[in-house]
């Protein structure tokens, strides 16, 4: 059976896959990384979203085997060792950004890309055409458009985030 060896949240992993197994499948099911969500099994709904070196990347329309030498972030690589929330995750709280949560792990992380992509300021309607893969069945999206351009000060180093209480 082949090999990939990979960088998941800065752990390098060697795992055994069959040539099908999708990348979503290496995370949940061989590394036990369960936040990374399947929510359709047809790329639409977004809840599987990863970083795979530095950009966002649905994770069940990529083989395992194609992430050969990456380096992949989930949303459990995202708080820091002493557990303190990326900003991304912080607003996502402090708005109130999510419900049931399902398809939250997917929206951080398209979410982040969405940010780390426009520096210079990103709009309401950058921010709602940016999150057009990603979908939520609870929220409406007013509050995750509110967190992401919260977030975006505190990503870009224009404002610093308010302690926690």
């Amino acid at each position: 059976m082949p090999q990939v060896s990979l960088t998941v949240n800065g752990k390098t992993s060697t795992v055994e896959v069959e040539g099908r197994t999708l990348l979503v499948e290496l995370l949940r099911e061989k590394l036990g990384l369960t936040g990374t969500h399947v929510g359709c099994d047809t790329s639409q709904c977004g809840a599987c979203v990863v970083h795979v070196n530095g950009a966002s990347v649905k994770a069940c329309t990529m083989l395992a085997l194609q992430a050969e030498g990456a380096q992949v972030i989930t949303i459990e690589g995202l708080a820091a060792a002493d557990g303190t929330l990326h900003p991304m995750q912080e607003m996502f709280r402090e708005h109130h950004a999510l419900q049931c949560g399902f398809c939250t792990p997917g929206m951080v992380m398209s979410a982040i890309d969405l940010v780390q992509t426009h520096p210079q300021g990103i709009t309401e309607d950058e921010i709602r055409h940016g999150l057009e893969g990603n979908l939520c069945r609870c929220t409406g999206y007013h509050n995750i458009v509110k967190a992401i351009a919260a977030a975006w000060p505190i990503m870009h180093g224009k404002q610093v985030p308010l302690a926690a209480e």
